[in-house]
Formats: structure tokens, C-alpha cells, sequence
């Protein structure tokens, strides 16, 4: 790795202090400091045209000349419109940023907005376009009637608006500087597409475009237990949810769950798991457009691929490609990858899920005769594999995971609630089945389920079926199951996935924010209002500035780790905040 990239412009800030833009087709991540240090383009799993953030070349900074500056930040309430605030010893800059909505999978348009509130001030402008994971430099740049650049590489043609004084320089792209007075603004309009663009780069008209999608995106939520959190966590699934019903799991590849334990991965797909997860939290507060696109993502995968079915995808669809490594440097404590080999793994638990969708979706009318279908289908599967060993919730080895079967048990109770009386009986015929057999393999003699059938140990996967009120018939397993996780899994309010042996809590991995919110939703269900409150406010305490969650939560350094923002735990949070909103008591 060349020393000029080791000792580059943006050099690696904690987790905690990025922020993500989002449109759902594509996410760019920015820095404190104003550099768009993440890129994809012109998707998700595209290769990456800005990856200074994984050790790579490219990104796109506006920001103050003046180093003597201290900064913050927001998101404008119900968006991803982002808003960062420097203050100098002379002035107060703000720079709002969005990728324009509505999006379209072939463009991509980025805006920037700079304004200075009070004083004057500065500003430096760089552009350093790099595609291919930094491989490639973008080409024929010229400066065209109306001040906007262009360039141009294989399959990807840029524009920008904004910076007709800047000039671009070999080696290191475009840069220039720009004096902004108190009470001036100054837009800057940068393109990214497939083919050619003709079309005029009207700032004004691309926010008001922006503004009114997020406006009409993202619903009310203000009668939800932590209201702005609930409304930032919708608005997370939603610009991480894609027009053809992917939602991507994460914005970014490559980020350390653990400094140097090479456990980083590539979480730009769409995990059935996690969409079912995000669709069932937006049931839960009502029958709004993303519980649509979750439903038709997932029926059109069990119908085209049947007990087959993938656990990952592209947004597309399409499979999710092979794992490989990049050769740039990684972020800090990381190494860089692409694809992800979870894709080929059996995960029983994925059926249970889509089923619990499914019938979420049936009480509120949403379910297509394609969903239906893909009931049966999904039935049809668990019947025939769920004696098999399968991965699990955590992708492991294949096991006889508790957590796995219960899911379905659960989805084929809730389902049969929904469906016409023959394939109801079927359904709990099933799910006797299923749920007689594990009883007898997982269920210990003082009550409490196994983690696996082959393992006694404490496993918080057992959370989510308990949090789902699955199976009902046995509270009282569910109750002493819930206390072995807190006493063994659970240290400062946080909880932990399961036990290393030989290792302490905290020291092998951080905490597991999806198991926490999953905690107060299980101890909500066995009647403890005031015991899941607190669990809740303390998992949604574990985010940066951003309001962004990761997957995991460093609890002793206050750290985020893994690639961000964790939708899945953006979902539980929007779950937790509807279901604990009735001051009255656990909701049924």
C-alpha cells in the first residue's frame, strides 16, 4: 500500500463519528469533516468510487480552509438529509447534504448545499473520483458550457455543478477554493451514471424533489415511545430499501466487528432474515409502503428459488457474488472483502421468518396472491428440511440450533391465524411437529431451552422467538430461559450473542445491539413493563452522534463495531418504541 494512501486526505475517524447518506439504491458515508469517504456506484454491490474509508483512494470534501474548528451535526427530522456544522474562531458554516430522491438505479445525483451563518469563511473543494476500489482514475475531464465538469470511465460518466473555478490535477483529480459571506449559500451538484445525462442539474428543484419524497416516505411517529429515535430508525430502512424491495443490511464492506480477528464482511445484500425483521416492525406501527416492498421481495425470492432459497441477495435479486478479497490497506483493524459466502449456507430460521411476515401482513390485508403462494411454499419447505442442521441466526456451523426451529414454529402458528381452515390445520400440524420434537431435544428438564440440541449453554438468538410471544403455550420456559440469558449474557444493561469459552464478556466481541432490544421486547412479553423500558433506553443509547447504529457495541471503550448503519438493529429499535408505547401495560 503506497504511503501516500496510508498518509492521505481522509484519514479513518471512530465508527461512531460517520454519518450515511441513503437513497436506496446506493449509501455514501461521510466524515466529520465533511469528505464523502463512501461510495458505491452506481448500486450497493457495485465497486466502490469513493473507498477512502477501507484503506482505498477516491472521496468528496467540502469543507472549512480554517483547521481551528470544533464540528457537530443532524439529520433533519424523518430523512436522511444530513446536516454538518463547523465553528471557527470567525465563523459558523453548515454543509447539507442528500443523495436525491426519488432515486434511479442508473443515477445518481449528490447535493451539497454550503451556507455560512455568521462570519465569512473559506472553503476547499476536492473531487477525486476513483472507481474501481481506487483501482482506476476517471478520464477526458472537461470544463462544458454552464460551469459543469465532466469525466468519464467504463460504464460510469460523472457531472458536477458548483465548481467551474476549480481545476483538475493529474494524480489528485479536481480541487479549488471558494469565499463564502454570512448569509451566503453555494450549491454543488455531483452526478454519477451509466450512460449519458443531458438533462439540467437544477439544485433548487432537486431538493424540493428530495424534501417532499422524504416527506411522503417516512410517517408520523410521534404517539411512539422515543419518537425522533422511531422516526430516524423508519427512515434508516427506508434509504436502505431499494424500489425493486431489497433492503440491504448495511451501507458498507469491511468493517471490524473485532480489531485483527478478520471477522469483517460485506453486508451490502439483502438477508431475508433482516428484511422480515424490518417488515414486521413497520406492521407493527401500520400498513405502510415498506411492508410491501418487504413482502414482495421476500415472496419473489420463495418463488423462484423455493426450499432453495438464499439468505442473501442482491437488491436485484440476483445472487450474492463470491467472497474475495481487495488489496487496499483496510480500515483500521480490518481487512477489505467483497461478497459475502453466507449466501450459499442453509438457514432454517429464514422460513420462520418469512412466514411471521406473511401473516403480519395478512392482518393487515397486504398479503398478494404472490405472498400467499409463498406461504405454502415456505410451508412446504420447513416440513420437508427442519430435521436437518442448518447454520442459524449467527452463521455458524451447522447445528440443531434451538433458535432455528422455534423461529419456525412460531412463523407456522402465526400463519395458520391468517389462512383458510384446511391449510391452517396443516400449518399447526406442522408446527406440532417441529415444536414436539425440539421440546424433546432442547428442552431441558428445569425448563430451560438449550442453546443447541448438542449444547446447554446460553444463547441470546432465543430472545427473538420469546420477543415474538412464540411459542405461547410454554411462558414459563420462556421466563426461566430469559433469566439464564440475563445472568450469563448480560453485563451493564448490554447483551452479549453467547459465551466464548475461555474468554470474558466483552473481550471476544462487543454486544450484540439487535439481542438488547430483543431483551426488552422478551421482558415486556413476560410482563415487566418497567424492566423492558430499561433495557430498551439502554441499547438505544449505544449510537453515535448520527443517531447511526452498528451491529455491535464496544461497551467498555463506548465504541461501534461492524459496518453501519445495522438495519436490522434500526428495526428492532422501531419495534421496541411501538410496542412499548402503551404506558398500559404489555401489549398481546
Amino acid at each position: 500500500m503506497p504511503a501516500e494512501t496510508r498518509d492521505g486526505p481522509c484519514p479513518p475517524r471512530v465508527l461512531r463519528d460517520y454519518a450515511v447518506l441513503a437513497d436506496g439504491e446506493r449509501g455514501a458515508v461521510v466524515d466529520p469533516d465533511g469528505r464523502i469517504v463512501w461510495l458505491s456506484a452506481p448500486r450497493w454491490h457495485s465497486d466502490a468510487l469513493f473507498s477512502s474509508l477501507i484503506g482505498g483512494r477516491g472521496h468528496f470534501s467540502v469543507e472549512p480552509v480554517d483547521r481551528w474548528r470544533v464540528w457537530g451535526g443532524y439529520y433533519e427530522e424523518g430523512t436522511l438529509i444530513r446536516v454538518s456544522r463547523w465553528l471557527t474562531a470567525d465563523s459558523v458554516i453548515e454543509c447539507r447534504d442528500a443523495l436525491a430522491m426519488p432515486a434511479s438505479a442508473d443515477r445518481l445525483v449528490l447535493l451539497r448545499r454550503m451556507r455560512v451563518e455568521r462570519g465569512e469563511a473559506v472553503l476547499r473543494l476536492s473531487l477525486d473520483p476513483r472507481p474501481g476500489f481506487g483501482a482506476r482514475s476517471m478520464g477526458n475531464h472537461r470544463l462544458e458550457a454552464g460551469g459543469v465538469w465532466t469525466a468519464e470511465s467504463p460504464g460510469l460518466r460523472l457531472r458536477l455543478l458548483g465548481a467551474d473555478r476549480a481545476g483538475w490535477h493529474p494524480g489528485s483529480g479536481l480541487s479549488g477554493e471558494f469565499r463564502l459571506r454570512g448569509g451566503e449559500r453555494h450549491d454543488i451538484v455531483l452526478e454519477i451514471a451509466t450512460g449519458p445525462s443531458t438533462g439540467p442539474l437544477d439544485p433548487a428543484e432537486l431538493w424540493r424533489r428530495t424534501e417532499q419524497e422524504w416527506a411522503s416516505a417516512v410517517p408520523d411517529c410521534s404517539a411512539l415511545a422515543a419518537p425522533r429515535d422511531a422516526r430516524h430508525a423508519y427512515a434508516v430502512i427506508r434509504g436502505l430499501t431499494s424500489a425493486d424491495g431489497g433492503m440491504v443490511a448495511a451501507a458498507t464492506t469491511s468493517l471490524p466487528e473485532r480489531a485483527d480477528t478478520g471477522r469483517n464482511y460485506d453486508y451490502r445484500f439483502a438477508w431475508l432474515r433482516d428484511q422480515c425483521y424490518a417488515g414486521l416492525a413497520i406492521a407493527a406501527h401500520g400498513a405502510h409502503d415498506l411492508l410491501d416492498r418487504a413482502v414482495q421481495f421476500a415472496a419473489e425470492r420463495l418463488i423462484e428459488d423455493g426450499e432453495h432459497v438464499r439468505p442473501a441477495y442482491a437488491v436485484t435479486g440476483e445472487p450474492v457474488p463470491e467472497q474475495r478479497p481487495l488489496r487496499l490497506l483496510g480500515y483500521p483493524g480490518g481487512s477489505d472483502r467483497i461478497g459475502n459466502q453466507a449466501s450459499a449456507q442453509f438457514q432454517l430460521d429464514t422460513f420462520g421468518e418469512v412466514l411471521q411476515l406473511m401473516a403480519a401482513a395478512a392482518r393487515h390485508d397486504r398479503l398478494t396472491p404472490d405472498a400467499e403462494r409463498a406461504v405454502h411454499i415456505a410451508a412446504e419447505a420447513v416440513e420437508r428440511n427442519w430435521r436437518r442442521p442448518d447454520a442459524g441466526l449467527w452463521e455458524l456451523e451447522d447445528r440443531w440450533w434451538t433458535h432455528s426451529r422455534l423461529s419456525v414454529v412460531c412463523g407456522l402458528r402465526s400463519v395458520a391465524e391468517v389462512m383458510p381452515r384446511a391449510a391452517a390445520r396443516r400449518f399447526d400440524e406442522i408446527a406440532d411437529a417441529v415444536l414436539g420434537e425440539t421440546r424433546r431435544r432442547c428442552l431441558r428438564s428445569d425448563g430451560r431451552w438449550r442453546r443447541a440440541a448438542d449444547d446447554d449453554g446460553p444463547e441470546a438468538a432465543l430472545l427473538v422467538p420469546m420477543a415474538r410471544h412464540c411459542p405461547s403455550r410454554d411462558p414459563q420456559a420462556a421466563a426461566v430461559t430469559r433469566a439464564f440469558i440475563e445472568e450469563r449474557l448480560a453485563t451493564d444493561g448490554y447483551v452479549y450473542r453467547f459465551e466464548h469459552p475461555g474468554t470474558r464478556l466483552g473481550e471476544a466481541e462487543g454486544a450484540f445491539l439487535l439481542c438488547g432490544f430483543m431483551m426488552a421486547l422478551a421482558t415486556d412479553g413476560l410482563g415487566d413493563r418497567t424492566g423492558a423500558l430499561r433495557w430498551f433506553e439502554r441499547t438505544r443509547a449505544a449510537c453515535g452522534p448520527s443517531g447511526l447504529f452498528a451491529e455491535e457495541y464496544d461497551v467498555r471503550q463506548r465504541q461501534l463495531r461492524g459496518n453501519l448503519p445495522q438495519v436490522f438493529v434500526h428495526a428492532a429499535l422501531l419495534e421496541c418504541a411501538v410496542r412499548l408505547s402503551d404506558a398500559s401495560g404489555p401489549l398481546p
